[in-house]
């Protein structure tokens, strides 16, 4: 009789078929059969002497070897972040940037809401703008400014210097700044003036926004789309040849590390061509308040404006360098950066 303390490893269990010989299960399958390796496992065939497990218990030993030593590592890394307690610890981001959440969902429930009654107030009066004052529509612009200044009043002050240097209100001009945050747009709108921004074309599908925004006479604009670029630039010397103004960020985008970035010429090539004023304005504090890539806050703070002199000439690339100079020396002084050409 067979029991199982005098089977070896691997020895076919005694009710098993392979129990039996090979003849009697096949007379054609040969006594003796060749190793079938899967792996690192090797199954013998019958009979086969001296069995090792030396390949498996190695194995064995060096996977646990590893988990050992990553459960350590992790143990390790976990203990020191304990020790260290670093600023940006999953618990503290959270409570460090909850009150600023918080006023980001306050400011554009503010946003939402009155600009829904204010579009309304632009939806009627467009009919009456469009007949009397196609180009300019300036009860447009002063239904903008309401809701914007109701949108930013209970969240950031905004302090004017400069305001001595804006054109007369019937004068064509070509307005352009520095570009730091979302807010920009919110600020610029408090100034009250009847300027035609350049914006993307993908923000006239936002709903209220985006239609009031059409309604406006905003002008679109595709960045990567060259014959965009063109029909923006003929629009906008049109709008300044009958008498509108024109806004542009000549950076393009906003500043992603606060500093001042290179400007395009189109905006001056415009003012070159139609005679107008160039008028450079300097933001700061924006930034600080809603930085870019993170429209979701809103710290407090102060935003300043400063309107320079207006400039005048014919040659594009000299107009650009000027109001560059002018802005980036105001925002030097203020303690910001500036890019500079190698």
């Amino acid at each position: 009789m067979v029991t199982f303390s005098s089977l070896r490893p691997f020895d076919p269990l005694p009710f098993s078929p392979l129990a039996s010989s090979s003849s009697s299960i096949n007379p054609r399958i040969p006594s003796t059969l060749p190793r079938i390796q899967l792996g690192f496992l090797r199954i013998p065939p019958k009979g086969s002497p001296n069995v090792r497990f030396d390949r498996i218990s190695e194995l064995h030993h060096r996977l646990s070897y590893t988990a050992r030593q990553r459960r350590r590592r992790g143990m390790l890394v976990r203990s020191e972040i304990a020790r260290t307690g670093p600023s940006s610890s999953p618990r503290e981001l959270p409570e460090f940037q909850l009150v600023p959440r918080i006023r980001g969902v306050c400011f554009y429930t503010v946003s939402a809401v009155s600009a829904i009654f204010l579009f309304t107030m632009m939806l009627v009066a467009h009919p009456f703008v469009m007949l009397f004052d196609r180009y300019r529509r300036r009860a447009h612009h002063l239904i903008a400014k309401a809701w914007a200044v109701l949108t930013v009043a209970p969240f950031y002050g905004i302090r004017f210097k400069g305001l001595e240097n804006m054109p007369l209100a019937d004068a064509p001009a070509v307005y352009v700044s520095n570009h730091r945050s979302f807010l920009d747009t919110y600020t610029l709108l408090t100034l009250g003036k009847s300027f035609k921004f350049i914006s993307k074309a993908s923000i006239f599908v936002i709903p209220i926004i985006g239609w009031a925004m059409f309604l406006m006479g905003v002008i679109p604009l595709h960045r990567m789309d060259s014959r965009s670029q063109l029909d923006c630039l003929k629009r906008c010397i049109d709008l300044v040849k009958k008498g509108a103004s024109v806004f542009f960020f000549p950076e393009g985008t906003r500043s992603k590390d606060g500093k001042l970035g290179f400007f395009k010429k189109g905006a001056f090539s415009i003012a070159a061509k139609t005679g107008v004023l160039v008028v450079p304005i300097t933001l700061m504090g924006t930034g600080e308040i809603m930085p870019p890539g993170e429209e979701g806050l809103l710290n407090p703070g102060m935003v300043e404006v400063v309107i320079h002199k207006p400039i005048k000439g014919s040659n594009a690339e000299a107009l650009c360098r000027e109001a560059r100079n002018v802005i980036a020396s105001t925002l030097v002084h203020h303690g910001y950066g500036v890019h500079h050409s190698d």
